[in-house]
Order: structure tokens, then sequence, then C-alpha cells
């Protein structure tokens, strides 16, 4: 699958699953979780318009934020765009992968 990086001022429709379609939240507390991850992480370089977290999957829908709206590290391109996603998701894996004893890639 061709990698296709994420833009400035562009819509995008952000989804997955569990692997081997497994659950990702397990408690209540985890969706909690992955929502303040997503404030720390994603709110500084998206608006988010909605969003759907279910048992094994999730979707979000979000704006990146114009450029001049971006973190100084990101406008100078220290940092890519996609960076927090990746923050987010490997913080949340590992908390997963450490709550409930379990190792390896908890998204498909």
């Amino acid at each position: 699958m061709k990698h296709i990086p994420f833009e400035s001022s562009k819509y995008y429709h952000i989804y997955n699953r569990g692997n081997n379609k497994e659950n990702i939240f397990i408690e209540t507390q985890n969706y909690i979780y992955f929502l303040k991850l997503m404030t720390k992480h994603l709110l500084p370089i998206a608006s988010i318009y909605s969003y759907c977290l279910l048992s094994n999957h999730f979707h979000i829908v979000l704006r990146i934020k114009d450029e001049n709206h971006l973190p100084e590290k990101m406008q100078i391109g220290k940092t890519k765009i996609h960076q927090p996603f990746s923050n987010m998701f490997n913080a949340y894996t590992k908390a997963i992968n450490k709550k409930y004893k379990r190792q390896g890639s908890l998204f498909q």
C-alpha cells in the first residue's frame, strides 16, 4: 500500500481495528484513556469533527490545521504531521499490552 503523507488544511477519515479483529477497548477506562491521548496528541495539529469508538475498531474524522496554526516544529519540517498519530497509537498499544499482559501489535 502506498504511503500518502498527511497535508495541512485537508480532511481525513482515520480508522483502524484490532489485530485479528480483537477488541481494542476492553473496559470503559480504555475508551477514556484513548480520548485523553487524542486530546494530547491530535488536538494540537487537527480539529476533530467526529469520532466513534467501538469495541474492536474506531473512526475519527478530522481536519489537519492550516500550516501556520501547526506547532512550530512542524512548520519548519523537523517533525512530520504523521508523528502525533504514531505517538498516540504507540502509547495506547503499550498501555493495553502492559495492563492486559499481552504483547505485539494491537492494531491491524
